[in-house]
């Protein structure tokens, strides 16, 4: 009897609760719910575009100035440390394994800069972002290694002797591999290259039991070797270096000098110029650079909020002037009416 009478209830209550929620149904289809639906009338559009203004501005110069806190040395290297008679053929130059690629740089400091100083290398020109250069890499095979055996994406880089390349694609294939030593006053500058790469992409992109046994043993040699002892993740240049950049003109970590530089020091940079950006007129840059708050010199959210914040100022100033000028007073439709019968 008891689940019969529950039933019953049951059965009584469920046309009511239908009738709620298709009812709630009908209203939300048709709009109905109820909402708040301001009017804009031409003072609170007026007031929004100024407050935006006068919001926006300071925010843009507090984070413009914080850009300019981080010091930056730019150096490009890539004509400078072409020999005087390689200058007319630069490729025949960098294509030639036998000529050293060693330069030296003189980098001197005019502010100071405070630890840790980060080491960076600019490519421009540099289409990373290609779609047949992004693809062509095997996430799966740089987890697991040669159980996965499904590398087609990386052709052209895909196998070699019969074997898949670990790691395989153009991407790995065209590794940087220009190297850089700095000292100050004969004494060399403490550079840390650990800690450079993501920590998701060290834990779970990169294989802890996955070797570069057979990296660059082709014919064909692109960038950098990998050291076939290590791991691939705790190569963390090879890291930086597969996480392809967006744009044409781009910057990747390179490590972190961990001593204050103080004005007036030179700093001797010793590199070894073997990247090939000649065939494709490529620059190469070394960067130097300091962080604020707000990260590294990078002034383009400043100006960003600038240039939005005077642009409502300007609006404001615009609609307050056609306001005053020609004023409508509040419900006045009188406008609508002369469209309509027109």
């Amino acid at each position: 009897m008891m689940e019969v009478e529950g039933s019953n209830t049951s059965m009584n209550r469920s046309p009511q609760s239908s009738f709620v929620r298709s009812k709630a149904l009908y209203q939300f289809k048709q709009q109905k719910l109820p909402a708040c639906k301001p009017v804009l009338t031409p003072t609170s559009v007026i007031t929004v575009f100024m407050l935006m203004g006068f919001v926006f501005i300071p925010i843009g110069f507090v984070t413009l100035r914080a850009s300019r806190d981080a010091i930056e040395i730019v150096d490009r290297y890539d004509v400078e440390c072409i020999p005087e008679e390689y200058r007319t053929n630069k490729l025949s130059y960098i294509t030639d394994s036998s000529i050293l690629k060693n330069c030296t740089r003189y980098l001197k400091v005019q502010k100071f800069m405070k630890a840790p100083i980060f080491i960076y290398y600019q490519l421009d020109n540099y289409y990373q972002n290609h779609r047949r250069y992004v693809k062509s890499r095997s996430d799966q095979q740089l987890l697991h290694g040669q159980e996965y055996s499904h590398t087609s994406a990386c052709e052209p880089e895909e196998s070699s002797n019969g074997l898949p390349i670990v790691p395989c694609g153009l991407i790995a294939w065209s590794m940087f591999n220009d190297t850089f030593t700095f000292t100050r006053e004969s004494a060399k500058l403490k550079v840390s290259r650990s800690n450079i790469a993501w920590k998701s992409d060290r834990e779970h992109k990169f294989g802890k039991d996955v070797y570069p046994f057979n990296f660059q043993n082709g014919s064909l040699i692109g960038g950098a070797k990998l050291d076939p002892k290590v791991p691939l993740s705790d190569q963390e240049d090879f890291i930086v270096w597969m996480r392809a950049a967006a744009l044409l003109s781009f910057r990747k970590l390179y490590g972190r000098i961990e001593e204050d530089l103080e004005p007036g020091n030179v700093v001797v940079v010793n590199l070894m110029n073997n990247y090939n950006t000649y065939s494709f007129s490529g620059q190469k840059k070394l960067i130097l650079s300091t962080s604020s708050w707000l990260g590294g010199r990078n002034d383009f959210l400043g100006i960003t909020y600038l240039v939005v914040g005077a642009s409502s100022i300007i609006i404001s100033i615009i609609f307050m002037l056609l306001h005053l000028k020609n004023p409508r007073p509040y419900g006045d439709n009188s406008w609508n009416k002369k469209s309509l019968s027109s």
